[in-house]
C-alpha cells in the first residue's frame, strides 16, 4: 500500500508486539506520549469489528514548535503520529506521514529543514526499532 506522503514499513512481528516495541523505542528516544488511540477497540465498544489499528501520538514540543513558527497551520499535523495496524493477511505494519511532505503541505520555510531532516530520521529510526528489531 502506498499513498503521497504516506510511508508504511511492514513489520516482523505482530500488532501487539510491534506496538509495545514502538513504544519502548518512544520512551528510549525521550519523547512524549500525548496519546494512544485503539480504533480497534473503539470499533468493538460500537458493535463493529477491526482489525488492530492504532495510532500513537508523539513529539518533541521544542521541535514541532519550530515548524508552527514557520506556518502554524502545521499544527494541524502536529505532534507526529504513527499508525500500528494488521492487514488482511495478518501482517502488522507501521505507517506514518512522510515529513518532507508534511513540509511541503504548509509551505514550511527553509530555515525548517534541519527539524524536518531530524525529523525525517527520527520517524525511520523508531520503525525501524519496532518492526525489525
Amino acid at each position: 500500500m502506498s499513498a503521497a506522503g504516506v510511508v508504511t514499513v511492514e513489520s516482523a512481528y505482530t500488532a501487539g508486539e510491534t506496538l509495545a516495541r514502538l513504544q519502548s523505542a518512544l520512551q528510549a528516544a525521550g519523547m512524549t506520549v500525548f496519546a494512544i488511540f485503539d480504533h480497534a477497540d473503539a470499533a468493538s465498544k460500537a458493535g463493529l469489528s477491526l482489525r488492530p489499528t492504532t495510532v500513537v501520538v508523539f513529539g518533541n514540543p521544542a521541535a514541532g514548535t519550530k515548524l508552527m513558527q514557520s506556518n502554524q497551520t502545521a499544527g494541524l499535523d502536529l505532534p507526529l503520529k504513527i499508525l500500528v495496524w494488521e492487514d488482511e493477511s495478518k501482517t502488522a505494519k507501521l505507517t506514518y506521514n512522510d515529513v518532507a511532505w508534511l513540509a511541503a503541505r504548509h509551505e514550511l520555510g527553509p530555515e525548517t529543514a534541519p527539524v524536518i531532516a531530524a525529523m525525517t530520521k527520527l520517524l525511520a529510526s523508531l520503525a525501524q526499532k519496532a518492526a525489525k528489531g
